[in-house]
Formats: structure tokens, sequence, C-alpha cells
């Protein structure tokens, strides 16, 4: 019996990260093309006969695309997504620059 993994691994495309666009939706007289990004990974290994294997995904929808009548296309963000985001960078971002100011006054 062939390694399932293997066979896994054959059917799937490696780990990355994509764009998703899902289907036109009409609401009203808007049409929107919802996107999110997506990324998944797996692994796995031991003998044939035992071995283990698992794996996982994400998504994280990011907004969609609006046409509204006598408009162009436009893209509208997913605030919710973008504050999820946005808060560990900025986080990060301030932790470095205090501990960088503690060492430039050293």
């Amino acid at each position: 019996m062939t390694n399932i993994v293997t066979q896994i691994a054959d059917k799937v495309r490696p780990v990355g990260v994509s764009t998703n666009y899902g289907d036109p939706v009409e609401v009203g007289d808007q049409t929107l093309i919802p996107v999110s990004v997506g990324w998944f990974g797996f692994g796995g290994g031991g003998d044939d006969q035992n071995g283990g294997g698992g794996g996982g995904g994400a998504t994280l929808p990011v907004g969609a695309y609006v046409r509204r009548p006598g408009k162009d296309l436009e893209f509208e963000p997913n605030l919710i997504s973008l504050m999820v985001v946005c808060i560990p960078v900025i986080w990060v971002t301030g932790t470095v620059l205090r501990k960088l100011i503690r060492v430039l006054k050293k």
C-alpha cells in the first residue's frame, strides 16, 4: 500500500498563500465578488504501515469587489480583518522601536 501522505502530496499543491475569489453575488442593484486569502500545509512521516500525518489551513476574508450601477468596480476592504492584521503589526513595531531607543540611548 502506497504511503497516504505521498498520495495527498501528489494531489495538493505545495504549501503557500493564495488569493481566492468567490462567486459573484447580487445584492439589490450591486454585484459583490468576495475576496479572501487562504493558506494551508500538511506533513507526515513514517513507514508505509506505521506512519502519521496531519494538516491544516486557514482563510481570511479581506474584502470584496463591488460593482454599483454607473460606477467602476471598486475594492472595499473588510475592516475587521484589517484590524486583526494591523494590531499585532503595530504592537511589534512599537516594541521594536522602544527597545531600539533604549539601546541607542546607552
